[in-house]
């Protein structure tokens, strides 16, 4: 069994996509992050980053202790290992799989992420930082749109975890001043992978912790406002 501590963010919904898809057990431990749930004692023993995604598992190949796994793209390639699924053993589509993973995690989470930030909830609204951000953001989704241009997934013609990572990241595209429309080889993707059983599945997941969502005055305060002296 898996336990996922979990909140709505595109990076929580990569894992339930990966649960969903393997259909693998497991049961949701929600983490506010808006109310502070991440900086508890009990988290941080298991995401000492203080952020979600996190899991344990309870049922390690091999038997043993249970294992804990934070951050999304290591909870990914060590549910990928761990079940034989949604990667290969082929070292060439290894290799594209694992690239694409952490292009995803190096790139468009961080910089969707600041465009997010600077566009939606900075107190100041900069202009050189929203569009230094929004055109980054559209900077890699041509990049994607041209990877997939000839090949129906990511990293090869199979589903994998680098489609489970980028997805939830391109959920949000109106928000990041993004239109599909400009990138007809990654809009094609997207609905295809929106369209997934799984995929619905996964978002209908989030769909229990809606209304607890707090508005951008109160996001600001909990998540914006961290320094060293937020670790102790």
């Amino acid at each position: 069994m898996i336990e996922l501590y979990y909140w709505t963010t595109p990076n929580g919904h990569k894992v339930t996509m990966f649960l969903e898809e393997a259909e693998l057990p497991y049961t949701i431990v929600p983490i506010n992050i808006g109310t502070g749930d991440q900086f508890k004692p009990e988290f941080l023993q298991i995401a000492p980053n203080n952020r979600i995604p996190a899991i344990i598992d309870h049922e390690p190949v091999g038997g043993g202790e249970p294992i804990s796994v934070f951050e999304s793209g290591a909870i990914l390639l060590y549910l990928a290992e761990k079940t034989d699924k949604l990667i290969s053993n082929d070292l060439h589509d290894r290799v594209e799989v694992l690239q694409w993973l952490f292009w995803q995690m190096g790139g468009l989470g961080p910089m969707a992420g600041q465009n997010h930030h600077f566009s939606q909830y900075a107190p100041e609204k900069i202009p050189y930082a929203i569009d230094r951000y929004v055109n980054e953001t559209g900077r890699l989704y041509a990049v994607l749109n041209k990877r997939l241009n000839d090949r129906e997934f990511i990293a090869s013609n199979f589903y994998s975890i680098a489609d489970i990572a980028a997805y939830p990241w391109i959920v949000p595209y109106d928000r990041q001043g993004q239109n599909l429309d400009n990138f007809p080889h990654l809009k094609r993707w997207f609905e295809a992978v929106q369209a997934r059983p799984a995929t619905v599945r996964a978002y209908e997941k989030a769909d229990a912790f809606k209304n607890q969502a707090l508005n951008i005055e109160q996001s600001r305060a909990m998540l914006f406002n961290q320094s060293a002296n937020t670790i102790r």
